[in-house]
């Protein structure tokens, strides 16, 4: 080898160290400035279950939630139950008992009516429907109605007789 390649050869190997060197004098600054910026790293709870910060008032925000859906539920459950409740009356079995009571009731009142006011008029009777009783009487022109309901309730009623105009 001559003096020339060996001089070439420590040059490059020279070169070489130079570029190492600062390669690392870059690294290590590098690594100096960023742990001159960085903080020491703190875990925190964001949930004031754990941490303890606005603890009362995280209750009280779980604590109208569980009780807004409880009140929700029994609302639903409320709106269902009177939808079956309507369902049930708005059947054509439940249209034609009340269709057929109501006919029931009016030939009663007709009846009654009769009996009270028609050509022939009763002066007193008596007559029972589904645990209520009522009775009248006609006596010095007034007429005397005395409803007694299922559990003894006494309800009267006076009508003077020939005072009514339309």
């Amino acid at each position: 080898m001559t003096k020339e390649k060996i001089n070439k050869e420590e040059l490059e190997k020279y070169r070489l160290t130079i570029g190492l060197v600062f390669i690392g004098f870059v690294l290590f600054v590098g690594i100096i400035a960023i742990n001159l910026k960085a903080d020491t790293i703190t875990h925190k709870f964001k949930n004031p279950s754990f941490n303890g910060i606005n603890t009362s008032s995280h209750y009280l925000t779980i604590e109208n939630q569980e009780f807004n859906r409880k009140l929700s539920i029994k609302e639903e459950i409320k709106a269902i139950q009177e939808q079956i409740e309507r369902d049930k009356e708005n059947t054509t079995l439940a249209r034609f008992i009340r269709n057929l009571e109501s006919r029931i009731y009016a030939q009663l009142s007709r009846q009654l009516v009769e009996n009270l006011f028609g050509e022939t008029p009763s002066t007193e009777g008596t007559l029972s429907l589904e645990g209520n009783t009522i009775e009248y009487s006609i006596e010095n022109g007034i007429i005397t109605l005395k409803i007694t309901d299922a559990d003894g309730n006494i309800t009267e009623i006076q009508l003077p007789i020939g005072d009514f105009s339309f």
